[in-house]
């Protein structure tokens, strides 16, 4: 088993990528979420989730996807939505601007398709991030998988979940109270 390392030792794949980084997110919610300033405005009714050109996130996936490479998601939310989903539902616009492609999953239909429950990133179907997440929504750190079994699964769960996932806005429209 590789060792547990912090997410910023990895972060460099998010620009030395080739084709694709995808990623499935699998959480009710997320510390980093509830503890930044974003929560608490989107808390207090203020719109959140516009495209910002000079936020580090969406200029480089902008430039990223502008070179011809793709940034992909699928999200599981419950139903109903938990508040953290809520919350990522309402703040995901500005990526999708940016130039990712997010989608949503029912949880149910994610446990149908036999999904994993864990979050990982998928690099050019050759690198899998496995994130290591606490019971609190802390990500405590990531595993770096590179052996064919890992790989192979985190392929055929990207598959899987990209067939049966409904891009966001089209997503919102089911979950009115997200925004």
């Amino acid at each position: 088993m590789p060792d547990l390392i912090p997410f910023e030792e990895i972060t460099h794949l998010f620009e030395d990528f080739e084709h694709t980084a995808w990623r499935l997110e699998t959480q009710r919610g997320y510390a980093s979420d509830s503890q930044g300033a974003n929560w608490q405005r989107w808390k207090a009714g203020e719109a959140i989730g516009r495209y910002e050109p000079q936020h580090p996130w969406h200029a480089n996936v902008r430039a990223q996807t502008g070179a011809g490479k793709r940034f992909e998601r699928v999200r599981l939310v419950d139903d109903p939505p938990t508040e953290g989903q809520r919350f990522l539902l309402a703040s995901g616009l500005g990526n999708v601007e940016a130039g990712e492609d997010i989608r949503n999953l029912r949880r149910s239909d994610a446990r149908r398709s036999g999904l994993p429950d864990y979050d990982f990133w998928l690099f050019d179907s050759r690198v899998v991030i496995k994130f290591v997440i606490d019971g609190e929504g802390v990500t405590q750190g990531v595993l770096v998988l590179e052996d064919a079994a890992s790989v192979v699964r985190a392929c055929q769960a990207r598959d899987a979940a990209w067939h049966y996932a409904v891009a966001t806005r089209e997503f919102q429209a089911q979950v009115p109270s997200a925004m």
